[in-house]
């Protein structure tokens, strides 16, 4: 109930998103039923059919993409402060999204199934006669377990994509690396790190630590001077003659030095040199890369052109694409996804090079934040660009003829694809509001703003438009044989 109540009450953006989530269930649900069709219309052909539903799964990965796009961009499901004391929590909020997530699929599967009955004649009487009259299993009687089973995959795909993504996430961060740790028998209260040969004999090593340590617990005390030199006093009766202070390192028996973990830790820390660095905040976070999966990507890569290559030199030349070709595709895409965001950080990182200015420093500065946002999308559109590109030279190489359903699965992929970009675009642009308004209160022009945009979609179509034709090439060889 409420779920129905948030989807009543969301803006037209969002609903328009909604309802593009339920045109693209609506197509991938209904070429289910058009190989279920072709199924039961060609029981002697049992490989034919299997490929054709084996090709169902780019139109349904595109589907679940782009409902977790969709999902991810909407304002209603978004956690806020205060929700949670009305029961509206994260895990409840990942509820809410995956149910309206799941009701927008079951409605794009029903329009499937009341457009495939409509055309089998099942509504009106008058079955409709053309070129998709063959998987329509005209005159037979549709299995009702089989039709339920595969209009309910794009619903739970999809909702089950949604909660997958927008599970709840601890928000408290991981312990600190310099905790207590226990090793071998007799090590207690002695950590791991090792100290390397010769660094505590080091000139000045521990006479800077020492003199650290002295001056934060004098700085600490020094409202009270008698304490300050009772502590002192204590401190130095404490330590033996000709000893080394405590809290420094001990030598286990075979030679080699221990840090101890249980001292306290001082607010300067020193390192090798003998330079004191302040330690007494957390240490800044490191800036997320994302280049990490960039070779990655490429393998993936180039191992699906591979796979693509072997299937097409293997296929005769007036058969179907095979499974090959699809795993390819498959592969290919997978590894453009995986490329993309570390492609989009490194076209920020060239818009800065070479002594730029605010508008490029600007544009690659958003360009390296958002990697992570349109890195993804923007490889899948590369890659969805690249199968069309080689479908459509082996069109005009062997003047194939692609049938309604062929067309069918190419618009509901494109769509769905392009749709997710500018989804992921748009939450890209929700999410550095605040930057904006502040620059736009420091006094940065307007026109600055949209000029930083275009930049941004010029480097982005610079580097993505020649890997798409390069990857579109290489696809399209082995097809075109």
């Amino acid at each position: 109930m409420l779920a129905l109540r948030l989807t009543r009450a969301a803006r037209l953006a969002v609903q328009l998103r909604r309802l593009l989530v339920a045109s693209a269930s609506a197509g991938t649900g209904f070429l289910l039923l058009c190989a279920l069709g072709h199924a039961l219309t060609h029981p002697d052909a049992p490989g034919a059919s299997s490929l054709r539903l084996a090709w169902c799964a780019a139109p349904l990965a595109a589907t679940v993409y782009l409902a977790v796009a969709v999902a991810r961009a909407d304002p209603g499901t978004r956690p806020r402060p205060g929700l949670s004391a009305i029961g509206l929590g994260p895990g409840r909020l990942m509820a809410v999204s995956a149910t309206t997530t799941a009701l927008s699929a079951a409605l794009g599967s029903v329009a499937a199934l009341l457009g495939f009955l409509y055309l089998r004649g099942d509504l009106t009487g008058a079955p409709v006669d053309g070129a998709v009259s063959g998987v329509l299993a005209l005159g037979q009687r549709l299995p009702a377990p089989a039709v339920v089973t595969l209009l309910a995959v794009v619903p739970a795909a999809a909702s089950a994509a949604v909660a997958l993504t927008l599970r709840p996430r601890d928000p408290r961060p991981a312990p600190s690396a310099g905790s207590r740790r226990y090793g071998r028998f007799g090590a207690y209260g002695w950590g791991a790190a090792r100290e390397t040969f010769g660094a505590y004999g080091r000139y000045g090593a521990r006479l800077a630590s020492a003199s650290a340590s002295a001056s934060a617990s004098a700085s600490a005390s020094a409202p009270a001077s008698a304490s300050a030199s009772a502590s002192a006093s204590a401190s130095a009766s404490a330590q033996p003659a000709g000893g080394r202070p405590a809290g420094a390192a001990q030598a286990d028996p075979s030679g080699a030095l221990l840090t101890q973990a249980s001292a306290t830790l001082s607010p300067a820390t020193t390192d090798g040199d003998g330079s004191a660095q302040d330690a007494t905040g957390p240490a800044p976070v490191p800036p997320r890369s994302h280049t990490t999966l960039l070779p990655w990507g490429i393998a993936v890569l180039t191992a699906g052109l591979a796979v693509e290559t072997y299937a097409g030199d293997t296929a005769t030349r007036d058969s179907a694409p095979s499974a090959g070709v699809l795993l390819g595709w498959a592969l290919a895409t997978l590894g453009l996804a995986l490329a993309g965001p570390g492609l989009t950080h490194l076209c920020g990182r060239l818009l800065q090079a070479v002594r730029p200015g605010a508008l490029r420093l600007l544009a690659g500065r958003v360009l390296m934040e958002e990697s992570h946002r349109i890195g993804r999308p923007l490889g899948v559109v590369c890659a969805v660009a690249s199968a069309a590109y080689a479908a459509a030279a082996l069109h005009d190489a062997d003047a194939t003829d692609f049938g309604p359903l062929s067309v069918i699965g190419a618009v509901v992929v494109a769509g769905c694809t392009v749709a997710t970009l500018l989804t992921a675009a748009v939450e890209a642009k929700h999410a550095r509001t605040d930057t904006t308004d502040a620059l736009l209160r420091l006094g940065a022009p307007p026109t600055t703003l949209r000029a930083a945009a275009a930049l941004r979609a010029g480097a982005l179509l610079a580097v993505f438009g020649p890997l798409t034709l390069v990857v579109a090439q290489l696809a399209s060889l082995p097809l075109a044989r």
